[in-house]
């Protein structure tokens, strides 16, 4: 008997209801102390950022470091919540549907975009400009110590929605395909694209002293990341109820994006909204152009934001009926 049905209702469940809780272990962090090891004695060497230190010996010795890292993590990972949940299902099968449920339930992220979205609005509604600018600080890597309103604005509804594809909706499209393969489960499938995500968030920039060592964890994210975008794009614009003309400003816009999922998935709830993000954004004092994406038909409001946040949850919430749905039909064929 196969509980993988009651495993992506119940997990669904308890990350809507409880989400991430502040000091509750997670798999994320165990993967980012993993990373840090890894990495730290080129992090912590002043010399990695200096001109001239990236040899073609060092690039060699980067990019393999990098490939190895990449790979033992998301294979480590996924098969790491393989055996714990094997583990659990042989003391009794229902300790098997609760240890799968939950770190299932870990590995999405829609109630943290919600909160970390509330975070920085509800200081902003208040007038408390100083607060909103510190709390964003903490879920962005752009300066803002000089934002507007209108800026942090921006900035909330561009990290909701980029973070809805790689934190929420992809996540649970490796979870549906691994309930989809005999002996797989959702767990492993979706703690392997955890793996890569968190890779890509640590180590995954062209700066330095990551150039080398994360291009293999920055491309593999990509890869993993492009069929899930394009389908949230998809659900996002048939749920918008004007599929045709999101559709369309995602393939105007979007591909000036350098990321080849985020300004898609930013695109996509632009188009939605009717609102326009991109522009300067300023990184340790250095300004940096963002494509524009979407049309400026609205400001951008904090009710926008919210309705960002709904449109994942009905987004999410579609992917797990059809499942779910697919996942009964099949059990009784």
């Amino acid at each position: 008997m196969t509980y993988d049905p009651v495993v992506l209702a119940i997990a669904a469940s308890l990350d809507y209801l409880i989400g991430d809780p502040w000091g509750w272990p997670h798999p994320v962090r165990g993967m980012g102390w993993i990373i840090y090891q890894f990495v730290r004695d080129i992090v912590n060497d002043p010399v990695a950022r200096e001109d001239g230190y990236f040899t073609k010996t060092r690039i060699i010795t980067h990019r393999i470091r990098g490939i190895v890292l990449a790979i033992v993590l998301i294979i480590g990972s996924g098969g790491w919540g393989w055996i714990i949940v094997q583990a659990a299902r042989l003391i009794h099968p229902f300790l098997g549907v609760a240890v799968e449920s939950i770190i299932l339930a870990s590995c999405f992220a829609a109630r943290s975009l919600r909160d970390a979205a509330d975070d920085v609005l509800q200081p902003l509604i208040q007038g408390d400009l100083a607060k909103a600018r510190l709390t964003l600080s903490n879920y962005v890597g752009r300066d803002t110590e000089n934002l507007s309103s209108s800026e942090i604005l921006r900035a909330v509804l561009e990290t909701v929605t980029e973070n809805a594809t790689d934190g929420v909706m992809a996540p649970l499209f490796y979870a549906i395909a691994g309930c989809l393969i005999p002996m797989v489960g959702a767990v492993p499938l979706a703690l392997a694209y955890k793996a890569a995500s968190t890779l890509d968030s640590m180590v995954g920039y062209r700066a330095a002293p990551y150039t080398y060592i994360g291009w293999f964890s920055a491309k593999m994210e990509d890869v993993l990341t492009w069929l899930p975008c394009r389908l949230t794009v998809l659900t996002l614009a048939l749920l918008s109820g004007k599929p045709g003309y999101v559709l369309q400003v995602c393939r105007r816009d979007a591909i000036a994006d350098p990321s080849p999922n985020s300004g898609w998935s930013e695109c996509a709830y632009a188009a939605v909204l009717g609102v326009q993000v991109g522009g300067i954004n300023w990184y340790r004092g250095v300004a940096k152009h963002k494509p524009l994406l979407g049309e400026a038909i609205n400001p951008i409001t904090a009710e926008q934001i919210y309705q960002a946040t709904r449109l994942t949850r009905n987004c999410f919430l579609t992917w797990i009926a059809i499942a779910l749905t697919a996942l009964i039909l099949l059990a009784y064929l």
